[in-house]
């Protein structure tokens, strides 16, 4: 079975922002897929912010490639751009490894306040603006689950929400016509407690159909 892994909702870019003696410290996570995707993050970043004195980075992926495979061994990278070595990249590292992130890249720029901070002012500085993003982030668990259809007639809809939440399973799209179709993801343990409740619950008035098992954002709450 693939284990399940925390990152960032997708499609998004989260902010944060911290100020040390007038320098300015903005935070950018993301969800990246590989180390291609990681890399155009980071470049657009310091194109938006180009007269920044640093464009600090850092990310962790499951594998190269994003395919993340049975086995694969998780690649990641920080860089100081500029900063004391030890500073800046590998703090905002830590803070990712430290809530358990995976195929996220982040980037803290620095616009110079005038006034050096020292070592421990800049392994603060970065490490508080990376903890800002991530508290802004909306965290999804991404499990291995089982593509569920359901057809069913109108009058059991109700009955099947309660079920899917109750089973712990996800409302992913719907479609009505004579009856009623759901693509739900369900967690790749919970498949046979979900199907038999299915079954045992509508008594063959709901059909259900299974697909592929795929890794689907579950919100943590």
């Amino acid at each position: 079975m693939a284990q399940l892994y925390r990152t960032v909702e997708p499609g998004r870019i989260y902010a944060g922002e911290y100020t040390e003696k007038k320098s300015r410290f903005i935070a950018a996570l993301t969800g990246v897929g590989d180390i291609a995707s990681a890399r155009e993050f980071i470049n657009g970043i310091k194109k938006k912010y180009y007269d920044a004195r640093h464009n600090v980075s850092a990310y962790i992926l499951r594998s190269e490639d994003g395919a993340g495979r049975e086995g694969s061994i998780p690649v990641s990278h920080s860089s100081d751009d500029g900063e004391p070595p030890g500073t800046a990249g590998k703090p905002m590292l830590d803070v990712l490894t430290g809530e358990g992130l995976m195929d996220v890249c982040l980037v803290v720029t620095r616009y110079f306040g005038g006034t050096l901070l020292g070592t421990g002012g800049l392994v603060r500085a970065y490490s508080t603006a990376a903890r800002e993003a991530v508290a802004a982030a909306d965290i999804v668990e991404m499990r291995p689950s089982v593509k569920e259809e359901l057809k069913f007639s109108y009058a059991h809809e109700g009955g099947v929400r309660r079920l899917l939440e109750s089973c712990g399973a996800v409302l992913a799209g719907s479609e009505y016509g004579e009856g009623v179709t759901f693509t739900v993801y369900v967690p790749e343990e919970r498949q046979a407690e979900f199907e038999k409740t299915v079954i045992n619950t509508f008594s063959g008035k709901a059909v259900i159909r299974s697909g592929d098992i795929e890794f689907f954002p579950f919100k943590v709450v």
